[in-house]
């Protein structure tokens, strides 16, 4: 069993279990203040015990819970212009800077088309839209959706010539508490859909957001607390300046480094994570999809 699979479902095992309903109206947060951080297991585990604890002043934080079940798959298909005019952007720290994905819920087959942007005080803004059965990422409907978001909130025209970039697939626990909400990613598996290529993130590592209004929360300085401080990292940024060593990664090396320290720029067999807890390991029942808004 991957050591950070087993981290975040004992974590989510730990805290008040919530619907999704209770985490919308508390955090929804689809505009919000993301910090991002690599988080050994071992630490992890004590950070989680601090959110949890029932002493906690204002009450602990709770775990979203559908069906009993507390950690879910994700599948992330990401896009990009033939001259990765996305990952550029971000690398350069424009201000017009924006991704596009599909996110698919593995554990039932909902299907979002979602498009991240940069605000303009260095907010993340999600717009999203449901992909129905038939639907193609990329047909004529997610197309308009993106030439509307782009043209309202940017005033520019959508990207043409939009491909398959890379598809990552990961596991996730997510905590919350009024206006806070922290995504607990393990087992972080990423592949190049042009070359095949593809890398996994270190079995002990956990990738923890945190998102807010504001700016640094209770969790960020728990952290700091532990000697961690925020990463240059971003899955789709990350992992394709791992899939393809030749690009320029600039500030992004040193975290791409930690998080994929055997694989970074190697090929290697493709295939889903492996560590996926059933039932018995950590007392989850039947399996549900949902869409939480990370």
């Amino acid at each position: 069993m991957i050591p950070a699979v087993r981290a975040i479902a004992r974590a989510a095992m730990a805290a008040r279990p919530v619907p999704l309903a209770d985490v919308q109206a508390r955090a929804e947060l689809l505009a919000r203040y993301d910090h991002s951080y690599l988080v050994p297991v071992d630490v992890f585990a004590a950070f989680a015990a601090e959110l949890t604890d029932q002493r906690r002043p204002g009450g602990p934080f709770a775990a979203l819970c559908i069906d009993g079940r507390r950690w879910f798959r994700y599948h992330s298909t990401y896009y990009d212009t033939p001259d990765l005019r996305c990952y550029h952007d971000h690398r350069q720290g424009r201000r017009l800077r924006y991704k596009i994905r599909e996110r698919l819920y593995e554990d039932t087959g909902e299907r979002q088309f979602e498009i991240k942007l940069k605000g303009r005080r260095g907010e993340t803004v999600k717009h999203r839209q449901p992909l129905l059965p038939g639907d193609t990422p990329l047909g004529h409907a997610p197309r308009g959706f993106l030439s509307s978001v782009l043209g309202r909130a940017y005033g520019i025209e959508a990207p043409t010539g939009l491909g398959l970039s890379i598809e990552t697939d990961y596991q996730r626990t997510t905590l919350v508490a009024d206006g806070q909400r922290i995504t607990c990613d393990a087992a972080l598996a990423c592949r190049d859909l042009e070359t095949g290529r593809t890398v996994r993130a270190d079995d002990g590592l956990v990738l923890v957001e945190t998102k807010t209004t504001g700016h640094l929360t209770e969790a960020d300085r728990l952290l700091h607390g532990y000697g961690l401080r925020a990463a240059e990292f971003t899955k789709y940024c990350g992992a394709l300046a791992a899939l393809r060593p030749e690009l320029t990664a600039s500030h992004w090396r040193r975290a791409v480094r930690t998080v994929f320290p055997a694989e970074a720029g190697s090929s290697s067999e493709a295939g889903p994570p492996s560590g996926e807890i059933g039932p018995s390991d950590a007392g989850s029942s039947s399996e549900a999809g949902f869409s939480s808004g990370a």
